[in-house]
């Protein structure tokens, strides 16, 4: 017999949808399938201005009849509320931290701090799956693409790689680097991971912009994945031809100053490449970035600012 399924204090009874709010004015949908299954978390908002996942969910929500599922999906609107209503790039207005830096995050601790342990007792902790849906930040121009986690567990990893062919995006970033440390997980998605459930981060958006097209993209993911896991009925369809990127460098700047990026995402560049320049606020020249790696461009900052030690870009080497 399925049971009522809960989040917090939001309660939503077999085939209903329910609407509300976790500590720290997190906006939560609790959708409860009729029949027994899996549950899956999706995430939006870890960064406030981050608009086609939040906008996704939007478009998501009224598709769902609970009433023909089984299982039960959690939708967090919007992670990052204070970072979402004040528009800023990365970090919170209030605690100057970085929300998915900071999980699986602490009860007594700052403001980002405070909503990461929420996420993670609340929605985490209640899921089997996570998605984790990001895009280019306010100043990040972004081509879509996923990231791998990979544990060194083989069955986890197995489920891992299998669980991201089904997010509909043919970019695959193989990502060795994450914390195994559960108390030490800095990251939404690899808190799921290393609590022994299965996690995607998912990136489809560019510049902060509410682009339609990305919106409808991460939506698609996310229904792909509910047939995968058996939360909605019909067939999953997994990627025919994904491209692996193993390594992704991260570029990061050397200088504080104003950044003129000379490549685009998607594009494809040699090693030694330049990938911007930084002036200093007179228009003095202070550095040229140089590519690391030949490979794919995943996103480059296409803004103006730059401080020392931010990234500037991300090229993937592809996988032959």
């Amino acid at each position: 017999m399925k049971t009522d399924f809960s989040v917090g204090s939001i309660t939503a009874r077999p085939g209903t949808a329910v609407s509300g709010f976790l500590s720290e004015g997190i906006p939560v949908t609790v959708v409860n399938g009729r029949e027994d299954g899996a549950v899956l978390a999706l995430v939006a908002g870890n960064h406030g201005y981050e608009y086609p996942p939040i906008l996704a969910l939007q478009m998501l929500l009224p598709r769902l009849n609970p009433k023909k599922m089984a299982g039960a999906v959690i939708m967090v609107h919007v992670a990052n509320m204070p970072s979402f209503l004040g528009r800023t790039v990365y970090f919170s207005p209030i605690d100057q931290k970085n929300l998915n830096r900071v999980y699986p995050g602490k009860k007594d601790g700052t403001a980002s701090e405070k909503i990461a342990h929420t996420i993670t007792k609340e929605v985490i902790d209640r899921c089997d799956c996570l998605l984790d849906l990001h895009c280019g930040d306010g100043n990040e121009s972004l081509r879509p693409y996923n990231y791998q986690i990979v544990t060194g567990n083989e069955e986890l990893d197995g489920r891992i790689a299998t669980l991201v062919t089904m997010c509909v995006i043919d970019h695959i970033v193989i990502d060795r680097g994450r914390p195994r440390d559960p108390e030490n997980s800095m990251y939404c998605s690899n808190t799921a991971i290393t609590r022994g459930k299965l996690a995607v981060t998912v990136e489809a958006g560019f510049l902060g912009v509410p682009d339609e097209k990305s919106a409808k993209l991460i939506v698609e993911c996310c229904e792909n994945v509910m047939r995968y896991l058996r939360i909605a009925s019909g067939k999953a369809k997994s990627i025919r031809r994904p491209v692996y990127l193993d390594p992704a460098e991260v570029i990061t700047s050397p200088e504080t100053g104003i950044l003129y990026p000379k490549v685009s995402k998607d594009d494809k560049v040699k090693r030694g490449a330049t990938m911007a320049v930084i002036t200093d606020f007179f228009g003095k020249k202070l550095a040229e970035v140089k590519a690391p790696v030949a490979g794919k461009v995943l996103y480059i900052v296409a803004t103006p600012p730059i401080s020392k030690g931010q990234p500037i870009g991300c090229v993937g080497v592809i996988r032959k």
